[in-house]
């Protein structure tokens, strides 16, 4: 149609929250090559007795993302999920806050976003023979978070406000 825009993969940012001495910094997920995300909704089925056809509703949702990267040296996402790969982490030492930003909406310099735990699920690694890989997948712990957010430094690392300011 006629003046529709296509959103591009690109103006949704994904940021991992790597936590050092207290403090969170979201760093932009760079070198993936996946991060796609399923809703993984809850359905509530069932069929009455006096109606031929079931019934469906959603109760609630799971999401989760698919990961893989190219893991270059240096990237603190990258480090942060080998060292809990590697690791062999498990429970609150493989839950890790995911930030998601649409660029395409702008308000006055923020940006919409939404902010949710994840467990860190490996899956497998070393899959390629040009670059060393990772891949797994990211399930929801908690609830999503509402809020905008900005970046001071071209969007290496984002600032989260939690609201609809």
């Amino acid at each position: 149609m006629a003046g529709e825009k296509l959103v591009k993969r690109c103006q949704k940012l994904a940021f991992y929250g790597v936590t050092e001495q207290d403090s969170t910094t979201y760093y932009r997920m760079t070198g993936f090559t996946e991060f796609s995300k399923s809703a993984n909704p809850k359905e509530y089925t069932r069929q009455y007795i006096d109606e031929e056809h079931e019934r469906n509703d959603v109760v609630g949702y799971s999401p989760s993302f698919s990961y893989e990267f190219d893991q270059f040296a240096e990237n603190p996402v990258h480090l942060d999920i080998a060292a809990i790969t590697d690791g062999e982490k498990t429970g609150q030492d493989a839950v890790r806050s995911i930030l998601v930003v649409d660029l395409t909406q702008e308000s006055a310099g923020s940006y919409a976003a939404v902010k949710r735990d994840f467990a860190v699920i490996p899956d497998a690694e070393g899959n390629s023979t040009d670059a060393y890989t990772y891949s797994g997948s990211m399930k929801s712990t908690g609830e999503k978070v509402i809020g905008t957010a900005t970046s001071e430094d071209g969007w290496k690392t984002a600032t989260f406000t939690e609201g609809n300011d």
